[in-house]
């Protein structure tokens, strides 16, 4: 490592020395680490029986977008945010859209050396309410992700995380504090194709879910349904009652269309009845607001009132075309939406 991806390192905020190496403590892979080896997530390395990350600051995308495109859809819809990620992923998906930056060694992606106070500044000379860390997975890049999150609420701009969810509960809890809004991938309700599919476990993922509510963290949920692999029925069903029996029924739902991508672009892309399928079952299960990302055929993005049906907001791709909401309410009936308006 030359000596100017120096300022790239810091120290890791969850770890413990064990007598095989140093265990990071930040997700449920828990790692332990011999002098020089790098974590699964590509980002962190033990030196000298210290651990620490390799990508502090160390941005390979920062760009101006809608909150829409998060997707964020009750969460002061229209607004701009700005997105970073670094380098790594302590998933390995196999559907991965951004795999150039997420399965990559930090030293081998042009990176821009952005630390959190410049992060924040860039934020506020592009009047965007929110930050969002995004991309890649931000607690592959925790210490960034935290420490950026508390300059931006002093400066009362919004956190938002996007996230696969595999996180252990200490280092999420204290992140909770600082955050206010996710977009969660709940991959699939079934453990083993987590582990076929994302090198990942089912239940940790859930757990986040219950945590981010618990803390009132605004919360939405992406499910992208691959062909063959997780749109069984039955599967978005078990999921759906899941989300129900939970208290998730007012956290809206977006099901993505799959695109064939990196190791899985064999497999054809959603049909469309199949995307209409996994909303019938949401709505019947009860979930109250279910979107369709990636879909041009059928408007999937819109929000109706889960009371008096009518359209509440319209949206054309990721802009809002029209509003029908007064203090977060339907205009037409007076129910109160669930979101941040």
């Amino acid at each position: 490592m030359s000596h100017s991806d120096n300022r790239y390192l810091k120290e890791a905020y969850y770890y413990k020395i064990t007598q095989r190496g140093v265990q990071c403590l930040i997700c449920p892979h828990k790692c332990i680490l011999k002098d020089g080896q790098i974590g699964i997530c590509h980002t962190r390395i033990n030196r000298n029986g210290k651990l620490y990350t390799e990508v502090y600051g160390r941005t390979c995308a920062l760009h101006l977008d809608p909150i829409e495109k998060k997707p964020l859809y009750h969460f002061h819809p229209s607004s701009n945010c700005l997105s970073v990620a670094t380098v790594g992923c302590n998933l390995a998906c196999k559907n991965c859209q951004n795999s150039t930056i997420s399965q990559a060694i930090p030293s081998s992606v042009k990176s821009v050396y952005l630390p959190p106070d410049e992060l924040i500044e860039t934020c506020v000379k592009n009047k965007c309410n929110s930050i969002a860390y995004t991309y890649t997975e931000p607690f592959t890049y925790f210490e960034y992700t935290l420490d950026s999150s508390k300059l931006a609420r002093q400066k009362k701009i919004n956190n938002v995380i996007v996230s696969a969810g595999y996180i252990n509960q200490d280092p999420l809890k204290e992140l909770c504090q600082f955050i206010d809004a996710a977009n969660i991938d709940l991959k699939s309700y079934d453990n083993e194709l987590y582990k076929n599919l994302s090198h990942a476990t089912l239940q940790p993922v859930l757990d986040t879910l219950i945590t981010l509510k618990a803390a009132k963290v605004w919360l939405e949920i992406t499910n992208l349904l691959i062909p063959g692999l997780n749109d069984n029925k039955n599967k978005i069903n078990e999921m759906c009652h899941w989300l129900v029996d939970n208290g998730f029924e007012d956290t809206p739902l977006h099901f993505s269309r799959f695109f064939p991508t990196y190791q899985l672009n064999n497999i054809e892309p959603t049909p469309l009845n199949t995307m209409i399928m996994a909303r019938d079952i949401a709505y019947e299960v009860g979930i109250k607001y279910i979107y369709l990302g990636n879909v041009t055929e059928i408007n999937g993005d819109n929000t109706y009132c889960p009371s008096c049906h009518k359209l509440i907001i319209e949206r054309k791709g990721y802009y809002v075309i029209d509003k029908h909401l007064i203090n977060g309410k339907c205009e037409y009936c007076g129910y109160t939406i669930a979101g941040k308006f």
